[in-house]
């Protein structure tokens, strides 16, 4: 009888496994996973408390964009916070992370094109993105690029697959 042939990655005593390819390894990351889900949630629940807390002043935003039409600009503004809370909220929690991280990525895609459009227009804007107040006026071009940055995190969340850190799971 001849000697087994093994590599030197299924050396059964060691327990070492072959290395992950690098993108295996990004996408099901743990840690990564949860810290894009904490950034983003985080974020859209602290961008929702202030518009919760003064819909008028965020509608008012919302029409200075001039893209809605008005009589969708109250509902918009009465419903988008709880939207980015509520999702917020489930992205942090576990449950319902993958509906809720496709919808906050759709609003952060809304808000480029919203931002970019007006951009383009040259209308000085403000972003209610995290304060609802007349003095938080920004650089739409800054905005853009913090939004595409955000975008890029809420897509790295979505496509990550970990579950290891959810606080809730659903049943298997």
């Amino acid at each position: 009888m001849g000697a087994r042939r093994t590599s030197r990655y299924q050396r059964k005593s060691t327990g070492i496994r072959p290395p992950m390819s690098d993108t295996r390894s990004i996408w099901h990351n743990d840690y990564l996973g949860l810290v894009s889900r904490l950034a983003v949630g985080l974020i859209f629940i602290y961008a929702s408390l202030d518009k919760i807390g003064d819909p008028a002043q965020f509608a008012r935003i919302i029409y200075n964009y001039h893209l809605l039409p008005g009589q969708f600009i109250n509902l918009a503004s009465l419903i988008m916070p709880w939207v980015e809370l509520i999702c917020g909220v489930a992205l942090i929690l576990g449950p319902g992370k993958d509906g809720a991280i496709l919808v906050l990525n759709a609003l952060v895609a809304v808000f480029i094109v919203a931002i970019a459009i007006n951009l383009v227009r040259g209308v000085d804007l403000e972003c209610g993105c995290f304060t609802v107040s007349s003095k938080a006026k920004s650089n739409a071009l800054n905005l853009l690029i913090r939004d595409v940055g955000l975008l890029a995190l809420g897509l790295y969340a979505m496509f990550n697959k970990a579950t290891r850190f959810f606080l809730f799971r659903y049943p298997a």
